[in-house]
């Protein structure tokens, strides 16, 4: 990993070394269905677990975007490394939103960031169509703090997290019921991670299932008490722009490296019909291709245009909400065309097993099974702009 200065900030890029040797470990990982130890070793060894620990506290300093294009660098090499990094980091750019913001609660996840400590992430719940706002898993107010019943899925980094990122309701709270966000320690009794994660995609993130049996979280690990079905806490907010935006990231990764390896394909890939023997010169592989940019360029605009804007402090106001969806929309569903153009381009040879390519379009699939996915993407923005966004009951 190299620092350089931008604007008085520090700039973090891991090193090409380093990256070749995540992508050399990929295929096997994937394969054997097993979660990176080795390039967490090496990201912890560089302290890219505190990239964006404020650089004033000893962290990187890396602003969203910035770690929006680090993320998108990674998932070219390792995409399951890149996902399950941005759903540690995340967390941590949270906790830098809010101290940007002037609410220091959180500092202590920077400290546990700076020693290397890996979170998780614990929204997902069989049941639950709005994740965050909402919960299947009960919070009980108890003296000292909050316990914890329920099952979380999608867990990445499940062999390697510390602290899980967690939220449950409390249905009995005063004034109504409370979405409890806590973080939970993995040694705290009540605490269960069960091994299920064997999927079509993203198999090394090995993102298991966490049991909670009334697992006690303290006060001072509570991040936030807000309204249930209520997004306006600052830390809510933040929760919604840092990991829609990694996320995003990512697969716009996976785009940048099918197109690589289509048009490297494509220019050494012969055919005895074509005079000059390269695919490169069959105008519909050119049309092709050049689609794939086509959408990916657009793509990559709307992103970048939205982490600046958040960067900037631009005020988009209530339009903030579809921007967010619109962009994360954006991105996997530019992704996931740009790696399926990839194996027409490709050929036969793209769906065989230890093909990169057959990889990428397995591990795009999991792009919209993050929030928000298509269906709720698309309520969010149309309530939005028919102006019922907040409207209850809500359909």
């Amino acid at each position: 990993m190299t620092m350089t200065t931008t604007s008085n900030r520090p700039r973090i890029e891991l090193s090409e070394e380093m990256l070749e040797r995540f992508r050399s470990r990929a295929a096997d990982l994937d394969a054997a269905n097993q979660y990176f130890h080795e390039d967490l070793a090496e990201l912890r060894e560089v302290g890219y677990l505190a990239a964006v620990v404020p650089a004033e506290l000893g962290g990187g300093g890396l602003t969203l975007a910035e770690m929006a294009a680090s993320q998108r660098r990674l998932a070219r090499y390792a995409p399951a490394t890149a996902l399950a990094m941005t759903m540690h980091t995340y967390w941590i750019g949270i906790a830098a939103q809010l101290e940007q913001w002037g609410d220091s609660s959180l500092r202590w996840m920077f400290e546990s960031a700076l020693a290397g400590d890996v979170f998780a992430a614990g929204h997902a719940e069989t049941g639950n169509d709005v994740p965050v706002l909402m919960s299947t898993c009960r919070a009980e107010r108890v003296e000292g703090g909050y316990r914890l019943t329920g099952r979380k899925q999608f867990g990445s980094n499940g062999p390697a997290w510390r602290w899980l990122g967690a939220h449950a309701i409390d249905p009995d709270a005063p004034g109504g019921p409370q979405i409890v966000h806590a973080f939970v320690e993995r040694t705290s009794p009540g605490v269960s991670v069960v091994e299920t994660w064997d999927t079509l995609g993203m198999r090394p993130t090995q993102s298991h299932d966490t049991i909670l049996d009334g697992v006690f979280v303290a006060d001072d690990r509570i991040g936030c008490v807000a309204p249930a079905g209520v997004g306006e806490d600052p830390f809510l907010i933040a929760m919604t722009m840092w990991p829609l935006s990694l996320i995003g990231a990512v697969y716009l990764g996976i785009a940048d490296r099918a197109l690589e390896l289509a048009a490297d394909g494509a220019r050494r890939k012969q055919s005895v019909a074509i005079e000059r023997g390269a695919y490169a010169y069959n105008p519909f592989v050119q049309h092709q291709v050049a689609e794939m940019y086509l959408e990916l360029d657009a793509a990559s605009a709307t992103l970048q245009q939205f982490v600046d804007d958040w960067v900037a402090g631009v005020d988009h106001g209530e339009a903030w909400a579809l921007k967010v969806f619109s962009m994360k929309w954006r991105a996997v569903e530019a992704a996931k065309r740009v790696v399926d153009i990839a194996l027409d381009v490709s050929g036969g040879g793209g769906m065989f097993r230890g093909s990169e390519l057959e990889r990428l379009y397995r591990d795009v699939r999991c792009g919209g099974f993050h929030p928000g996915n298509d269906a709720y993407a698309h309520e969010m923005i149309g309530q939005g702009i028919l102006g019922v966004l907040r409207e209850q009951p809500r359909w």
